[in-house]
């Protein structure tokens, strides 16, 4: 993404593990790191200036843009995930490409400015509302990556297989827009989305209830083929793992261990509601997973196990899924902070180790296992998180990262750096103008049906 080598001087930055003043962190042309030399006191001449605690850049795992669209809309009175869900296919059915590339846009830049520099979109909504292909079969997903194009950051687009409305169901009519009604009619229209530098393509099984059995394979084979992430939806909800025991007689986790869809290059959303199986089959298999805690605790859906997922040899990372908020600061600590009240104890992960869920695990997830530290040869991403708010600052600089993770917010964020290129710059989008007015005017738009 960077067009030209750049030289950023950091007052924090957070290298190898240990927080580090003054740090000078050169770029070249390619967008990658080519120095990194902490101890220089002073901005050397010609250096942009990253004032506060300099980290990796977030990498947003798990993200539906749309529904940043219903932001608001499950606080009002009450229900459950199926609930909500009605809601959300409402809107689904109001997507066309053009009003989903301003949506998107919006939510991309929301992204960046909140520190992340890649995101993975678990992208289902792919034809017309009647079902029937777009002129260009993949008008819906080109417009998802000119999307992060246009807002700066790197996208993952995993685009989604979604065959059924439930075990041995037919998708319904707010469903038929989502299916290419075989696996093999996926594979040949997913076939047709090509990468891009700041794009990458992966695939998705949206879920066991979705995706039929004997489709399983096809999905896994066509990522396995292309050296691509594979994502899915697992156990969010205790009534799919009921479901999925009367129809197979075991788990989702299970099932899909049966036919080979786990390992180390798939990554489990969600991952709620598992057996003490459940958790030794992912884990042994080093299936990644992503956690979503701020749309998991905003649907009611529960407090995954990721402690013990993480025990069991399982690397996890993070996503905002609904967009109830885009903090993934937020979405850090909240593993632990859940993890303390389930067990009334505290001390599961360090700052450290949330970080890495948020930075490092995050783009491997994704297919970019060159993003996530700040070291030579990597990628340039950075996020700098203020050190002077009121929520950061006192903390000695020992526990700079701690303030960040434990305290900061989106709002804490300064800067942004993609590749080199310094998207977001004490606070400002460089790319996209007032971004808050860019999301009300789509979002209203798209509610409003113009």
């Amino acid at each position: 993404m960077s067009l030209t080598a750049q030289l950023y001087w950091t007052e924090y930055a957070w290298l190898n593990g240990i927080v580090e003043p003054g740090v000078v962190i050169a770029t070249a042309d390619t967008g990658h790191i080519t120095t990194v030399r902490p101890g220089v006191a002073e901005p050397p001449v010609g250096a942009v200036t990253l004032r506060g605690l300099t980290l990796p850049g977030l990498a947003n795992a798990h993200s539906h843009a749309f529904h940043r669209a219903l932001r608001g809309a499950a606080q009002i009175g009450g229900g459950t995930f199926w609930t909500w869900r009605s809601g959300m296919y409402d809107l689904a059915g109001r997507l066309t490409p053009e009003n989903y590339l301003a949506l998107a846009t919006a939510v991309y830049a929301e992204m960046a400015m909140a520190g992340v520099t890649c995101v993975g979109e678990f992208h289902y909504v792919h034809h017309n509302q009647d079902g029937t292909p777009y002129r260009e079969p993949n008008a819906m997903g080109e417009a998802l990556i000119a999307a992060a194009a246009a807002a700066g950051i790197r996208i993952t687009l995993l685009d989604t297989c979604y065959l059924s409305s439930g075990f041995g169901q037919p998708v319904t009519a707010q469903q038929r827009r989502f299916s290419d009604g075989t696996a093999e009619r996926w594979a040949e229209r997913a076939a047709g989305l090509r990468p891009g530098t700041h794009a990458r393509i992966g695939a998705a099984i949206h879920s066991v209830r979705a995706v039929p059995t004997d489709a399983l394979g096809t999905v896994a084979g066509w990522a396995a083929e292309r050296r691509a992430p594979l994502h899915l939806h697992l156990s969010e909800q205790p009534g799919e793992n009921e479901d999925c025991q009367r129809a197979h007689g075991r788990t989702p986790a299970r099932l899909l261990a049966d036919h080979g869809v786990l390992g180390p290059s798939t990554t489990a959303v969600h991952a709620t509601h598992l057996t003490d199986e459940d958790i030794e089959l992912i884990g042994r298999s080093d299936t990644r997973v992503c956690v979503c805690p701020t749309t998991e605790r905003d649907l009611a859906d529960g407090i995954g196990p990721a402690a013990r997922l993480r025990a069991a040899g399982s690397p996890l990372c993070l996503g905002s899924d609904s967009h109830a908020v885009i903090d993934l600061l937020e979405e850090a600590r909240a593993l632990e902070l859940d993890e303390r009240l389930r067990s009334r104890a505290r001390g599961h992960f360090t700052a450290g180790q949330l970080m890495r869920a948020a930075a490092e695990h995050g783009h491997a997830a994704l297919g970019w296992p060159e993003a996530g530290r700040i070291e030579p040869g990597w990628l340039a991403d950075l996020t700098t998180v203020a050190l002077d708010s009121v929520r950061t600052a006192g903390p000695p600089r020992e526990l700079a990262l701690e303030a960040a993770v434990f305290a900061a917010t989106n709002a804490d964020v300064r800067h942004t750096v993609v590749g080199g290129r310094h998207i977001v710059r004490d606070g400002e989008h460089q790319l996209v103008h007032e971004v808050p007015s860019r999301l009300h005017r789509a979002i209203r738009a798209l509610r409003d049906g113009d």
